[in-house]
């Protein structure tokens, strides 16, 4: 099964993702994956990747087509794949296109106002890395190992903020570009995370 996971950052598809792969028995790629093994390899387009990076900007999308391609010619995504993080607009939906067909597309559809703020209440244990929400913990210790709990600069207002309004600009075209093609399945990400997974299986089965 050739699948590709949307969402708005803190969706949790990262969540999902693993149980996806787990139970159809397919890779988990991730975009941010793929650039680490390329440059940490020193793979020609990995080098042409990192060169952006270094500078503090965005890898043009021919340079990601181009590594996404290269890493689903790999044998392990011969029974399918599962692609999280690509593709990130319609020009790369367009290329992965001309790659290969999708099976389906699956939109973890989540309220903004309710993630900033499932988000920007998120604490982390400085210690151990523990993941706690202020909603439910409140003497900022960890009951793991009672290490500090703290918010990461990823969590705060302003960044959520501005990666919602990066994911609207962008990604969320997709949304109308699958939606045309029929293979788009927008499950609650609202909802537990059993359930939404529930309901991921039942979309696509």
């Amino acid at each position: 099964m050739k699948l590709i996971l949307l969402g708005a950052p803190g969706a949790g598809k990262g969540t999902q993702a693993t149980k996806i792969a787990e139970k159809y028995g397919i890779p988990h790629i991730s975009t941010g994956d793929i650039f680490r093994k390329n440059i940490k390899e020193g793979t020609p387009v990995g080098l042409k990747a990192k060169s952006y990076i270094d500078k503090g900007q965005l890898v043009p999308d021919e340079v990601t087509c181009e590594l996404v391609k290269g890493r689903l010619a790999e044998s392990d995504c011969a029974n399918g794949f599962l692609l999280d993080g690509f593709p990130r607009n319609v020009f790369q939906a367009a290329t992965l296109d001309g790659m290969t067909d999708i099976d389906a597309v699956i939109n973890i559809d989540v309220d903004h106002e309710a993630l900033t703020e499932r988000i920007t209440g998120r604490r982390v244990c400085a210690k151990c890395g523990e993941s706690y929400h202020v909603s439910v913990k409140k003497d900022g210790k960890c009951d793991k190992c009672d290490g500090e709990l703290i918010q990461r600069d990823d969590d705060k207002v302003e960044t959520v903020k501005s990666r919602l309004e990066v994911y609207n600009s962008s990604t969320k075209p997709l949304i109308a570009y699958y939606e045309k093609t029929g293979k788009l399945k927008t499950v609650d990400g609202m909802q537990s995370v059993q359930d939404v997974f529930r309901d991921i299986v039942k979309a696509l089965s």
